[in-house]
């Protein structure tokens, strides 16, 4: 019977920067349908997305698709800091709003998995090439990725470690991965979801 994962998060879960295969959710697609594996993969990642937005759409979205098992890929946007000073989404903020969302998740799943944050290449994120006014800095992420963690701990969910996977190689411009770099989120991820027996 097929199995229905849905996966949310931002740019980085949408595919940004991935020129050859769309990212790394596009690859976790194409491995169940490529191996005749009966899972069905919806990318719900939105470019800039934090928390906050995330609790806007969740439940509706993981309704309407019947997800069987709910991957949350969120949270570097929440670190992020607004004219080198201001914290997009505190701390306190963001360990309420993922608290939120894993309660809504589980109300639809009881499979519910948080992919940690990815590193950035600070030469490159501060401030990001795209705009002067937002900076991505280890120290911030690695706090917000390390409460993910945590909360994952202390509610007994699986949680896959980002942070030590990619190298700056890996990003063009500091913040997104390359193909390379999807690709070696893409193999991380599917090899703990099929060791793990989640699909």
């Amino acid at each position: 019977m097929e199995q229905t994962i849905c996966i949310f998060g931002d740019s980085i879960t949408w595919g940004a920067w991935d020129t050859e295969k769309g990212g790394w959710v596009n690859r976790l697609k194409n491995y169940f349908e490529n191996n005749n594996i009966d899972v069905a993969v919806y990318n719900c990642g939105i470019s800039g997305d934090n928390t906050n937005g995330l609790l806007k759409r969740f439940k509706n979205e993981a309704l309407a698709r019947k997800a069987d098992i709910v991957l949350f890929a969120i949270g570097i946007n929440d670190s992020q800091y607004i004219n080198d000073h201001e914290v997009v989404i505190s701390i306190e903020d963001f360990q309420n709003n993922l608290l939120e969302l894993i309660n809504q998740a589980k109300e639809i799943s009881q499979k519910v998995i948080f992919i940690g944050l990815t590193k950035v290449d600070e030469s490159k994120t501060m401030p990001v090439s795209w705009n002067v006014n937002k900076y991505y800095d280890l120290e911030n992420i690695k706090l917000y990725n390390t409460k993910i963690k945590e909360i994952c701990d202390n509610n007994n969910l699986l949680f896959i470690d980002m942070f030590e996977l990619l190298e700056n190689t890996d990003s063009e411009d500091g913040l997104h991965p390359t193909p390379q770099g999807h690709e070696k989120m893409f193999l991380k991820i599917k090899e703990i979801l099929l060791s793990e027996k989640i699909v």
